[in-house]
């Protein structure tokens, strides 16, 4: 038996070749005839990949080492019975065709009492499959469409007549529930379809997202860049269904939090966490570090428009020293053009950079009110940590080998930031957009 699956879509397309009888979850049930016609080939010289290609098969759904392995198996019985030998092995199916009014022989109540032990056994390993179907150790039950599937599988391999009232009464559905399901088999077909088109489409997504974007992100990008709109639920039941699960950041609880100078004078939270007011009004600044290849550790300092969510200025060096906050308000100014909000708050930690009585003195000059989180909580400064975060998800800064090339992957994935990647809080438009919205507004 097959270690590989087959889909209920997989199975029905396996179905239509007339060479298969019946096809299960996990194994392939061939004619007779086509067993005999494979082996004389085979015996004549020809391949057995090339037999099953000439008859309809296709090896990326069966697997190319099924062929091979078949007529092996094949052979042996060829060599040992002959052509009757594929005829007349049964192994486990019932009789076909009306049952007779004659008197049964010894032989044939034999075979009657066989058939009524098979079903026995099916019914036993009924409950098991229905608890294998779900994760193990779940114990959730099947759903409706599921029994129904598991039904129809049940009666497939095991050739059974007449059990359709019993196999729905032990699954707990109504017969006349299980008859429309059946009806609506072209349906099911096509709806499967439609999810392996919808799964191709955003697979591709996902990749170019390099595994880490989620439904949210995917939804956006196909109303913006596609013009398609698919509903949010659609595409979290595609990603569980095909296994496409966006790679989440760890949290780190044992991470220490750097310890704020005592030496400097700290500021105010004049923000409390109200970081959404109106553009320009609420910026927000930290430093995060990063590794190159050969270990130089580097530093990046941002700014962050709060409301927007925009990064308005940045500068990267391998320096720690008072300058790295000092050429990033430089930038900041002339992002800004020197128009400052009124009563525009520029918001940071209690880091040494921040409580610097120079570097106070150039904030209070540009015209910022300079606000500091309280001592040891991340949280007040939460959208500019998330930020980082992002960063460090899509940007792989020990593939760097230099500061320049380092300089250019933190401008490219800044730019993309701004102007190419959707937020949902932000009636899924890039920052730049909901930026001109509000402007607009």
């Amino acid at each position: 038996m097959s270690k590989r699956l087959f889909s209920a879509f997989e199975q029905k397309q396996l179905e239509s070749n007339p060479n298969v009888n019946h096809v299960s979850d996990r194994s392939i049930s061939y004619a007779a005839d086509f067993k005999v016609r494979a082996v004389q080939e085979n015996l004549s010289g020809k391949g057995p990949m090339a037999i099953f290609l000439d008859h309809g098969f296709d090896l990326k759904l069966i697997g190319s080492d099924k062929p091979g392995e078949c007529l092996k198996r094949w052979r042996s019985v060829y060599k040992a019975f002959g052509e009757e030998g594929f005829y007349t092995e049964r192994r486990g199916k019932g009789s076909t065709g009306r049952p007779s009014s004659k008197t049964l022989s010894a032989e044939e109540q034999l075979k009657k009492a066989e058939a009524r032990i098979a079903f026995l056994e099916m019914e036993n390993d009924f409950p098991k499959k229905a608890r294998r179907i779900r994760k193990a150790g779940e114990e959730e039950g099947l759903t409706l469409s599921e029994r129904f599937q598991l039904i129809e599988q049940t009666i497939r391999r095991y050739q059974l007549k007449r059990m359709v009232t019993f196999l729905c009464h032990l699954a707990r559905v109504n017969r006349s529930s299980y008859y429309a399901w059946l009806t609506n088999e072209n349906n099911r077909i096509h709806r499967e379809q439609r999810d392996e088109d919808d799964y191709k489409l955003l697979n591709i997504l996902y990749t170019q997202g390099k595994k880490k974007e989620g439904g949210r992100q995917l939804k956006m990008k196909l109303e913006n860049d596609y013009g398609i709109t698919m509903n949010l639920k659609k595409i979290f039941r595609l990603t569980r269904k095909f296994q496409i699960q966006a790679i989440i950041r760890k949290k780190n609880p044992y991470k220490q939090l750097a310890k704020a100078s005592h030496e400097h004078k700290t500021c105010e939270n004049h923000l409390n966490r109200e970081f959404v007011q109106l553009p320009g009004a609420v910026l927000l600044t930290d430093i995060t570090y990063l590794y190159l290849a050969d270990g130089t550790k580097v530093y990046l300092s941002c700014v962050k428009d709060g409301t927007t969510r925009e990064i308005v200025a940045h500068y990267l060096t391998t320096s720690l020293e008072m300058s790295i906050v000092y050429k990033t308000l430089q930038r900041l100014n002339e992002a800004l053009e020197g128009n400052v909000h009124p009563g525009a708050i520029l918001h940071s930690d209690q880091g040494f950079h921040y409580t610097h009585p120079n570097y106070q003195r150039k904030v209070k000059a540009l015209g910022f009110t300079q606000s500091m989180s309280r001592r040891g909580n991340c949280l007040d400064n939460a959208p500019m940590e998330s930020f980082f975060g992002h960063f460090k998800d899509h940007v792989e800064a020990r593939e760097c080998k230099t500061l320049t090339e380092l300089k250019v992957k933190v401008v490219d994935f800044i730019h993309y930031y701004n102007s190419g990647r959707y937020q949902w809080e932000l009636k899924r438009m890039t920052p730049e957009q909901y930026r001109g919205h509000l402007l607009a507004a």
